[in-house]
Protein backbone atom coordinates (compact mmCIF):
# COMPACT_ATOMS: atom_id res chain seq x y z
CA UNK A 1 0.00 0.00 0.00
CA UNK A 2 1.43 3.10 -1.48
CA UNK A 3 1.02 6.07 1.80
CA UNK A 4 1.98 9.63 0.52
CA UNK A 5 3.02 11.87 3.64
CA UNK A 6 3.70 14.77 1.92
CA UNK A 7 0.52 16.69 1.77
CA UNK A 8 0.07 18.06 -1.40
CA UNK A 9 0.86 15.05 -3.54
CA UNK A 10 -1.47 12.77 -0.50
CA UNK A 11 -4.31 15.35 -1.41
CA UNK A 12 -3.85 15.27 -5.75
CA UNK A 13 -3.51 11.34 -5.30
CA UNK A 14 -6.61 11.02 -3.11
CA UNK A 15 -8.79 12.86 -4.67
CA UNK A 16 -7.38 11.61 -8.36
CA UNK A 17 -8.60 8.14 -6.95
CA UNK A 18 -12.22 9.62 -5.83
CA UNK A 19 -12.31 11.33 -9.24
CA UNK A 20 -11.91 8.03 -11.24
CA UNK A 21 -13.98 5.80 -8.82
CA UNK A 22 -16.74 8.69 -9.03
CA UNK A 23 -16.28 9.41 -13.25
CA UNK A 24 -16.69 5.57 -13.82
CA UNK A 25 -19.75 4.98 -11.90
CA UNK A 26 -21.66 8.32 -13.53
CA UNK A 27 -20.58 6.89 -16.76
CA UNK A 28 -21.40 3.60 -16.38
CA UNK A 29 -25.20 4.56 -14.81
CA UNK A 30 -25.31 7.14 -17.19
CA UNK A 31 -25.17 5.18 -20.62
CA UNK A 32 -27.42 2.39 -19.33
CA UNK A 33 -29.89 5.11 -18.45
CA UNK A 34 -29.73 6.95 -22.01
CA UNK A 35 -29.37 3.74 -23.46
CA UNK A 36 -31.32 0.74 -21.03
CA UNK A 37 -30.05 -3.06 -21.47
CA UNK A 38 -32.05 -5.86 -23.02
CA UNK A 39 -34.76 -6.76 -20.63
CA UNK A 40 -32.85 -10.25 -20.23
CA UNK A 41 -29.24 -8.82 -19.46
CA UNK A 42 -31.22 -5.86 -16.97
CA UNK A 43 -32.83 -8.86 -14.96
CA UNK A 44 -29.43 -10.25 -14.45
CA UNK A 45 -27.69 -7.00 -13.19
CA UNK A 46 -30.03 -6.41 -10.59
CA UNK A 47 -33.32 -4.16 -9.56
CA UNK A 48 -34.00 -0.80 -10.42
CA UNK A 49 -32.39 0.33 -7.05
CA UNK A 50 -28.65 -1.19 -8.38
CA UNK A 51 -27.88 2.29 -9.46
CA UNK A 52 -28.75 4.09 -6.38
CA UNK A 53 -27.29 1.31 -4.26
CA UNK A 54 -23.68 1.78 -6.54
CA UNK A 55 -23.76 5.72 -6.18
CA UNK A 56 -24.36 5.56 -2.52
CA UNK A 57 -21.51 2.66 -1.65
CA UNK A 58 -18.86 4.29 -4.20
CA UNK A 59 -19.78 7.67 -3.27
CA UNK A 60 -19.16 7.21 0.94
CA UNK A 61 -16.29 4.68 0.33
CA UNK A 62 -14.32 7.63 -1.88
CA UNK A 63 -15.65 10.15 -0.62
CA UNK A 64 -14.65 9.35 3.22
CA UNK A 65 -11.03 7.71 1.64
CA UNK A 66 -10.15 10.49 -0.10
CA UNK A 67 -10.63 13.02 3.03
CA UNK A 68 -8.50 10.60 5.04
CA UNK A 69 -5.80 9.91 2.68
CA UNK A 70 -5.37 13.97 2.45
CA UNK A 71 -6.13 14.87 6.34
CA UNK A 72 -4.62 11.57 7.38
CA UNK A 73 -1.85 10.59 4.68
CA UNK A 74 0.17 8.39 6.81
CA UNK A 75 -2.69 6.64 8.03
CA UNK A 76 -3.16 3.21 5.65
CA UNK A 77 -7.11 3.25 6.21
CA UNK A 78 -7.80 5.63 4.13
CA UNK A 79 -6.32 4.37 1.01
CA UNK A 80 -7.70 1.46 1.64
CA UNK A 81 -10.75 2.90 1.18
CA UNK A 82 -10.08 4.43 -1.80
CA UNK A 83 -9.15 1.31 -2.63
CA UNK A 84 -12.35 -0.22 -2.52
CA UNK A 85 -14.25 2.76 -4.11
CA UNK A 86 -12.21 1.94 -7.04
CA UNK A 87 -12.71 -1.66 -7.18
CA UNK A 88 -16.32 -1.68 -6.53
CA UNK A 89 -16.74 1.07 -9.61
CA UNK A 90 -14.54 -1.39 -11.61
CA UNK A 91 -17.67 -3.83 -10.82
CA UNK A 92 -20.07 -1.64 -12.03
CA UNK A 93 -18.10 -0.18 -15.16
CA UNK A 94 -18.77 -3.97 -16.26
CA UNK A 95 -22.12 -2.93 -16.73
CA UNK A 96 -21.37 -0.15 -19.41
CA UNK A 97 -19.50 -3.35 -21.09
CA UNK A 98 -21.67 -5.55 -21.30
CA UNK A 99 -23.72 -3.18 -23.98
CA UNK A 100 -20.97 -4.09 -26.23
CA UNK A 101 -22.19 -7.93 -27.59
CA UNK A 102 -18.39 -8.54 -28.09
CA UNK A 103 -17.57 -7.55 -24.95
CA UNK A 104 -20.11 -9.12 -22.81
CA UNK A 105 -18.03 -12.14 -21.87
CA UNK A 106 -14.92 -9.88 -20.49
CA UNK A 107 -17.84 -8.05 -18.61
CA UNK A 108 -18.79 -11.01 -16.86
CA UNK A 109 -15.43 -11.17 -16.02
CA UNK A 110 -14.88 -7.22 -14.73
CA UNK A 111 -17.95 -8.23 -12.59
CA UNK A 112 -16.01 -9.61 -9.65
CA UNK A 113 -13.79 -7.56 -9.41
CA UNK A 114 -15.77 -5.12 -6.81
CA UNK A 115 -15.83 -8.32 -4.83
CA UNK A 116 -12.19 -7.27 -4.04
CA UNK A 117 -13.11 -4.72 -1.91
CA UNK A 118 -14.35 -7.15 0.89
CA UNK A 119 -11.16 -8.53 0.99
CA UNK A 120 -9.53 -5.06 1.40
CA UNK A 121 -12.07 -4.09 3.99
CA UNK A 122 -10.60 -6.98 6.28
CA UNK A 123 -7.43 -4.73 6.22
CA UNK A 124 -9.41 -1.46 7.49
CA UNK A 125 -10.40 -3.67 10.44
CA UNK A 126 -7.10 -5.35 11.41
CA UNK A 127 -5.59 -1.81 11.40
CA UNK A 128 -8.57 0.37 12.93
CA UNK A 129 -7.99 3.04 14.07
CA UNK A 130 -4.46 4.07 13.86
CA UNK A 131 -3.25 2.11 10.95
CA UNK A 132 -1.41 -0.26 12.55
CA UNK A 133 -2.02 -3.97 14.29
CA UNK A 134 -2.56 -4.46 17.70
CA UNK A 135 -0.19 -6.26 18.44
CA UNK A 136 3.17 -8.25 16.93
CA UNK A 137 1.08 -11.93 17.54
CA UNK A 138 -0.97 -10.25 14.56
CA UNK A 139 1.16 -10.31 12.00
CA UNK A 140 0.23 -13.94 10.60
CA UNK A 141 -3.38 -12.60 10.33
CA UNK A 142 -2.35 -10.11 8.35
CA UNK A 143 -0.14 -12.03 6.25
CA UNK A 144 -2.94 -14.76 6.11
CA UNK A 145 -5.48 -11.92 4.59
CA UNK A 146 -2.90 -10.45 2.18
CA UNK A 147 -2.06 -14.58 0.85
CA UNK A 148 -5.97 -14.95 1.05
CA UNK A 149 -6.80 -11.86 -0.82
CA UNK A 150 -4.23 -12.80 -3.79
CA UNK A 151 -5.75 -16.14 -4.15
CA UNK A 152 -9.05 -14.96 -4.62
CA UNK A 153 -7.87 -12.57 -6.85
CA UNK A 154 -5.18 -14.82 -9.17
CA UNK A 155 -7.88 -17.63 -8.82
CA UNK A 156 -11.33 -15.56 -10.08
CA UNK A 157 -9.09 -13.90 -12.98
CA UNK A 158 -7.75 -17.16 -14.38
CA UNK A 159 -10.31 -19.83 -13.41
CA UNK A 160 -11.98 -21.75 -16.33
CA UNK A 161 -15.01 -20.53 -15.18
CA UNK A 162 -16.19 -16.90 -14.14
CA UNK A 163 -16.79 -18.66 -10.59
CA UNK A 164 -19.30 -15.28 -9.27
CA UNK A 165 -21.27 -15.30 -11.91
CA UNK A 166 -24.53 -16.76 -12.15
CA UNK A 167 -24.61 -18.95 -13.59
CA UNK A 168 -21.03 -19.73 -13.73
CA UNK A 169 -20.02 -18.87 -17.52
CA UNK A 170 -16.41 -19.45 -19.69
CA UNK A 171 -13.67 -17.25 -18.51
CA UNK A 172 -12.38 -15.57 -21.54
CA UNK A 173 -8.91 -15.61 -20.25
CA UNK A 174 -9.29 -18.76 -18.46
CA UNK A 175 -6.66 -21.82 -17.80
CA UNK A 176 -8.41 -25.45 -18.94
CA UNK A 177 -6.64 -28.90 -17.83
CA UNK A 178 -5.26 -29.34 -14.47
CA UNK A 179 -3.83 -25.63 -14.16
CA UNK A 180 -7.77 -24.69 -14.30
CA UNK A 181 -8.20 -26.61 -11.49
CA UNK A 182 -5.61 -25.14 -9.13
CA UNK A 183 -6.96 -21.86 -9.96
CA UNK A 184 -10.47 -22.48 -8.98
CA UNK A 185 -9.25 -24.05 -5.78
CA UNK A 186 -7.20 -20.62 -5.21
CA UNK A 187 -9.63 -18.89 -5.72
CA UNK A 188 -11.97 -20.68 -3.45
CA UNK A 189 -9.31 -21.24 -1.01
CA UNK A 190 -8.65 -17.21 -0.93
CA UNK A 191 -12.29 -16.89 -0.27
CA UNK A 192 -12.11 -18.75 2.59
CA UNK A 193 -9.02 -17.41 4.24
CA UNK A 194 -10.82 -14.34 3.63
CA UNK A 195 -13.42 -15.20 5.91
CA UNK A 196 -11.39 -16.11 8.70
CA UNK A 197 -9.37 -13.64 8.85
CA UNK A 198 -12.55 -10.92 8.45
CA UNK A 199 -13.71 -13.22 11.73
CA UNK A 200 -10.29 -13.14 13.24
CA UNK A 201 -10.19 -9.04 12.37
CA UNK A 202 -13.70 -8.14 14.72
CA UNK A 203 -11.90 -10.43 17.52
CA UNK A 204 -8.99 -7.83 17.40
CA UNK A 205 -11.38 -5.10 17.79
CA UNK A 206 -12.06 -6.93 21.22
CA UNK A 207 -8.44 -7.30 22.21
CA UNK A 208 -8.11 -3.22 21.45
CA UNK A 209 -11.15 -2.25 23.25
CA UNK A 210 -9.83 -4.58 26.75
CA UNK A 211 -6.16 -2.26 26.43
CA UNK A 212 -7.77 1.01 24.63
CA UNK A 213 -7.46 4.08 26.42
CA UNK A 214 -10.73 6.41 26.27
CA UNK A 215 -10.08 7.92 23.16
CA UNK A 216 -9.08 5.05 21.16
CA UNK A 217 -12.59 3.20 23.01
CA UNK A 218 -14.45 6.05 21.56
CA UNK A 219 -13.24 5.17 18.14
CA UNK A 220 -13.92 1.62 18.11
CA UNK A 221 -17.35 2.29 19.33
CA UNK A 222 -18.25 4.32 15.68
CA UNK A 223 -17.11 1.08 14.26
CA UNK A 224 -18.62 -1.24 16.23
CA UNK A 225 -22.31 1.06 16.06
CA UNK A 226 -22.15 1.02 12.50
CA UNK A 227 -21.75 -2.37 12.18
CA UNK A 228 -24.76 -2.98 14.64
CA UNK A 229 -26.70 -1.18 12.19
CA UNK A 230 -25.46 -3.71 9.43
CA UNK A 231 -26.43 -6.04 11.19
CA UNK A 232 -30.12 -4.98 12.08
CA UNK A 233 -30.92 -4.11 8.41
CA UNK A 234 -29.55 -7.60 7.42
CA UNK A 235 -31.91 -9.19 10.06
CA UNK A 236 -34.77 -6.66 8.42
CA UNK A 237 -34.89 -8.16 5.45
CA UNK A 238 -37.11 -11.18 6.38
CA UNK A 239 -39.64 -9.25 7.93
CA UNK A 240 -39.65 -7.02 4.53
CA UNK A 241 -40.19 -9.61 2.47
CA UNK A 242 -43.08 -11.15 4.46
CA UNK A 243 -45.00 -7.99 4.91
CA UNK A 244 -44.53 -6.62 1.54
CA UNK A 245 -44.11 -9.92 -0.51
CA UNK A 246 -41.29 -10.66 -3.17
CA UNK A 247 -40.83 -7.75 -5.97
CA UNK A 248 -39.62 -5.08 -7.35
CA UNK A 249 -40.37 -2.78 -3.91
CA UNK A 250 -38.86 -4.55 -1.18
CA UNK A 251 -36.05 -5.56 -2.94
CA UNK A 252 -35.54 -1.73 -3.69
CA UNK A 253 -35.98 -1.22 0.28
CA UNK A 254 -34.02 -3.93 1.06
CA UNK A 255 -31.17 -2.49 -1.02
CA UNK A 256 -31.53 1.04 0.40
CA UNK A 257 -31.23 -0.49 4.13
CA UNK A 258 -28.06 -2.18 3.36
CA UNK A 259 -26.39 -0.26 1.18
CA UNK A 260 -27.40 3.00 3.42
CA UNK A 261 -25.74 0.94 6.67
CA UNK A 262 -22.83 -0.30 5.09
CA UNK A 263 -22.24 3.31 3.59
CA UNK A 264 -22.56 4.30 7.14
CA UNK A 265 -20.04 2.26 7.94
CA UNK A 266 -17.34 4.10 5.88
CA UNK A 267 -18.78 7.65 7.56
CA UNK A 268 -17.93 6.16 10.88
CA UNK A 269 -14.48 5.27 10.22
CA UNK A 270 -14.17 8.57 8.94
CA UNK A 271 -14.96 10.01 11.97
CA UNK A 272 -13.02 7.74 14.01
CA UNK A 273 -9.87 8.28 12.50
CA UNK A 274 -10.60 12.39 12.17
CA UNK A 275 -11.91 12.32 15.71
CA UNK A 276 -14.66 14.99 14.50
CA UNK A 277 -17.20 14.76 17.18
CA UNK A 278 -15.51 12.03 18.49
CA UNK A 279 -17.76 11.45 22.16
CA UNK A 280 -21.08 12.11 20.55
CA UNK A 281 -21.06 8.28 19.94
CA UNK A 282 -22.31 7.69 23.49
CA UNK A 283 -25.16 9.74 22.91
CA UNK A 284 -26.02 8.37 19.80
CA UNK A 285 -26.12 4.87 20.73
CA UNK A 286 -28.34 5.68 23.73
CA UNK A 287 -30.81 7.64 21.82
CA UNK A 288 -30.80 4.88 19.07
CA UNK A 289 -31.68 2.31 21.98
CA UNK A 290 -34.15 4.00 23.57
CA UNK A 291 -35.94 4.71 20.17
CA UNK A 292 -35.84 1.50 19.14
CA UNK A 293 -37.51 0.27 22.35
CA UNK A 294 -39.99 3.26 22.58
CA UNK A 295 -40.71 1.82 18.67
CA UNK A 296 -41.05 -1.73 19.85
CA UNK A 297 -43.41 -0.81 22.73
CA UNK A 298 -45.76 1.37 21.42
CA UNK A 299 -46.25 -0.56 18.28
CA UNK A 300 -47.06 -3.59 21.31
CA UNK A 301 -49.28 -1.50 22.82
CA UNK A 302 -51.01 0.57 19.85
CA UNK A 303 -51.60 -3.41 18.04
CA UNK A 304 -53.04 -4.40 21.55
CA UNK A 305 -55.22 -1.61 22.04
CA UNK A 306 -56.54 -2.14 18.65
CA UNK A 307 -57.30 -5.72 18.82
CA UNK A 308 -59.12 -4.74 22.50
CA UNK A 309 -61.12 -1.82 20.81
CA UNK A 310 -62.80 -3.56 18.00
CA UNK A 311 -63.37 -6.59 20.10
CA UNK A 312 -65.85 -3.93 22.14
CA UNK A 313 -69.28 -4.65 19.95
CA UNK A 314 -70.17 -0.83 20.32
CA UNK A 315 -67.26 0.46 18.56
CA UNK A 316 -66.46 0.45 14.95
CA UNK A 317 -62.96 -0.25 13.88
CA UNK A 318 -62.68 3.41 12.99
CA UNK A 319 -62.50 4.29 16.67
CA UNK A 320 -60.81 1.32 18.02
CA UNK A 321 -57.82 2.90 15.50
CA UNK A 322 -58.80 6.54 16.36
CA UNK A 323 -58.90 5.72 20.40
CA UNK A 324 -55.18 3.69 19.96
CA UNK A 325 -53.79 6.20 17.76
CA UNK A 326 -54.28 9.01 20.59
CA UNK A 327 -53.39 6.51 23.59
CA UNK A 328 -49.90 6.01 21.68
CA UNK A 329 -49.64 9.22 21.02
CA UNK A 330 -50.18 10.57 25.01
CA UNK A 331 -48.27 7.94 25.98
CA UNK A 332 -45.06 8.65 23.85
CA UNK A 333 -43.25 11.31 25.84
CA UNK A 334 -43.62 10.02 29.53
CA UNK A 335 -42.63 6.51 27.83
CA UNK A 336 -39.62 8.38 25.94
CA UNK A 337 -38.34 10.07 29.50
CA UNK A 338 -38.30 7.15 31.22
CA UNK A 339 -36.71 4.98 28.69
CA UNK A 340 -34.11 7.51 27.84
CA UNK A 341 -33.87 8.07 31.48
CA UNK A 342 -32.76 4.03 32.08
CA UNK A 343 -31.22 4.01 29.08
CA UNK A 344 -28.87 6.80 29.72
CA UNK A 345 -27.92 5.25 33.47
CA UNK A 346 -27.04 1.74 31.57
CA UNK A 347 -24.91 3.35 27.67
CA UNK A 348 -24.25 6.78 28.34
CA UNK A 349 -23.15 7.02 32.08
CA UNK A 350 -21.05 10.46 31.79
CA UNK A 351 -24.61 12.44 30.50
CA UNK A 352 -26.47 10.42 33.29
CA UNK A 353 -23.44 11.46 35.90
CA UNK A 354 -22.97 14.94 34.66
CA UNK A 355 -27.18 15.24 34.92
CA UNK A 356 -27.52 14.09 38.30
CA UNK A 357 -24.58 16.96 39.30
CA UNK A 358 -26.38 19.66 37.67
CA UNK A 359 -29.06 18.82 39.25
CA UNK A 360 -27.55 18.20 43.07
CA UNK A 361 -26.16 22.32 42.28
CA UNK A 362 -29.53 23.21 41.19
CA UNK A 363 -31.23 21.99 44.58
CA UNK A 364 -28.35 23.49 46.77
CA UNK A 365 -28.50 26.62 44.76
CA UNK A 366 -32.33 27.11 46.70
CA UNK A 367 -30.96 27.86 49.87
CA UNK A 368 -27.64 29.15 48.98
CA UNK A 369 -26.97 33.03 49.90
CA UNK A 370 -23.22 33.29 50.04
CA UNK A 371 -21.85 34.67 46.52
CA UNK A 372 -18.84 33.07 47.38
CA UNK A 373 -20.19 29.93 48.73
CA UNK A 374 -22.28 29.61 45.24
CA UNK A 375 -19.46 30.80 42.68
CA UNK A 376 -17.26 27.45 44.47
CA UNK A 377 -19.63 25.50 44.38
CA UNK A 378 -20.64 26.39 40.66
CA UNK A 379 -16.86 25.75 39.21
CA UNK A 380 -16.56 22.25 41.52
CA UNK A 381 -20.18 21.25 39.50
CA UNK A 382 -18.38 22.67 36.14
CA UNK A 383 -15.50 20.42 36.90
CA UNK A 384 -17.43 17.16 38.05
CA UNK A 385 -20.14 17.58 34.86
CA UNK A 386 -17.73 18.36 31.61
CA UNK A 387 -14.13 18.21 33.39
CA UNK A 388 -13.06 21.36 31.51
CA UNK A 389 -9.02 21.40 31.19
CA UNK A 390 -9.72 25.09 32.50
CA UNK A 391 -12.49 26.92 34.10
CA UNK A 392 -13.09 30.87 34.29
CA UNK A 393 -15.73 33.04 36.01
CA UNK A 394 -16.75 36.17 35.20
CA UNK A 395 -18.62 38.31 37.87
CA UNK A 396 -20.25 41.56 36.52
CA UNK A 397 -20.02 44.37 39.00
CA UNK A 398 -23.25 46.47 39.59
CA UNK A 399 -23.48 49.37 42.04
Amino acid sequence: MLIVRHPAAAFWRAWSIWTISVAATVAALGYNAVHPLPAKLASETGSASTGVVAVVLVGAFATVGALLAWKRPGNPIGWLLSATSLTYAAGISSELVLQFPRTRTLANWLGWTWLLGIGLCVFVVLLFPSGQLPSRRWRPVAWAAAVGLAGWVVGNAFAPTIITASPPSPNPVGATGPAGDVFKLMALGGAGLLAGTGLAGMLSLVFRYRHAQTVERAQLKWLVYAGALVVAALLAMAPIEWIMGAGSAADNLQNGLTSGTVALVAVAIGIAVLRYRLYDIDRLISRTLAYAIITGLLAGLYAGLVLLATRVPDLTSQVGVAFATLAAAALFNPLRRRVQHRVDKRFNRARYNADNTVAAFAARLQDATDPDAIRSDLMSTIHHAVEPAHVSLWVSQRD
